[in-house]
């Protein structure tokens, strides 16, 4: 087939690679354009880029597509089978969306119609939910709408992290996208009934309150890995908190119980298990202790 891929990070890059080694005809790759990242702030170009630079495809940064005509023409000029989007990070318009004689396909990180939105992976940890998977899904001008042509489910593990779970369906997603293209495609409407939705998350939603049970919290820990993170204030300080496992416990939440991190919660108590002291590396508990006391009785926040 004739194709346009649209993807920005690494999630996409497997299946721009998996398109391109089943000999598709990639006419143009669409990411973000290259943006400052880091500490040092250096202008990076996206996963997707670099990937397309390396397979020698022609790459397109537009800024903005939603209301540019002339981003509308040249797209539609590429004459394509299909468009495949994969968290590319812009709004496509109604003309962009019908321009490929087969509309444009996405690769969504959940099982919809749960997890609608901006960030299913996450979401579906924080949610406790035991399954995920990938849907293949013909986009339409509504937030995750369309109708599926294929799914994918896969277990979760008890201590899936955001990190593993992505790395996981991003995999999955490109075996499974290059699966349902080479056959007749056939797309089934979402149901009314289980839609979630996602929301977008910030450095903020990784805050720990140590009111909530232990068990949503071991989840937060675990859903926000490696971003954006949780974390939590000692005498002023963010720690953030890599790992923790559940303990028996009961106290003032926030409160210190030993002198081994463990730290009451509003129902159930964690163990701290990996924390991160600013301009330091994550590290495991006993490493941490070595060169920072928290004492029991210690109040965190």
């Amino acid at each position: 087939m004739r194709l346009i891929f649209m993807g920005t990070p690494d999630f996409a890059v497997p299946s721009l690679t998996a398109l391109h080694d089943a000999g598709h005809d990639i006419a143009a790759v669409y990411t973000q354009p290259p943006r400052p990242a880091g500490r040092g702030k250096a202008v990076r170009r996206s996963p997707v880029h670099e990937a397309a630079d390396a397979l020698g495809l022609p790459v397109r940064t537009p800024e903005r597509v939603k209301r540019d005509n002339a981003a509308h023409e040249a797209f539609a000029a590429l004459n394509a089978d299909a468009a495949i989007v994969a968290a590319y990070g812009l709004i496509l318009p109604a003309a962009m969306l019908a321009a490929p004689r087969l509309g444009c396909l996405n690769i969504h990180a959940s099982l919809l119609p749960r997890w609608r939105g901006a960030s299913p992976i996450q979401s579906a940890i924080l949610a406790g939910d035991a399954r995920s998977g990938i849907s293949i899904m013909q986009m339409d001008e509504g937030l995750d709408t369309g109708a599926v042509l294929a799914e994918a489910a896969v277990d979760l593990a008890p201590d899936e992290t955001a990190s593993t779970l992505h790395d996981r369906l991003a995999a999955l997603g490109a075996d499974l996208l290059t699966r349902t293209i080479a056959q007749p495609l056939h797309a089934t409407p979402q149901p009314s009934e289980g839609v979630t939705y996602a929301e977008r998350l910030t450095r903020d939603s990784g805050r720990i309150d140590w009111s909530r049970p232990a068990g949503e919290i071991e989840r937060q820990i675990r859903g926000l890995t490696p971003w954006p993170g949780a974390f939590t204030l000692w005498n002023g300080m963010v720690l953030k908190i890599g790992a923790a496992t559940l303990v028996s416990g009961s106290g003032e939440p926030g409160t210190l119980l030993d002198d081994t991190l463990t730290v009451a919660c509003g129902t159930g108590a964690l163990r701290l298990s990996r924390l991160q002291r600013p301009g330091r590396a994550m590290m495991d508990a006993d490493a941490f202790l070595r060169g920072q006391v928290i004492p029991k009785g210690s109040r965190l926040g």
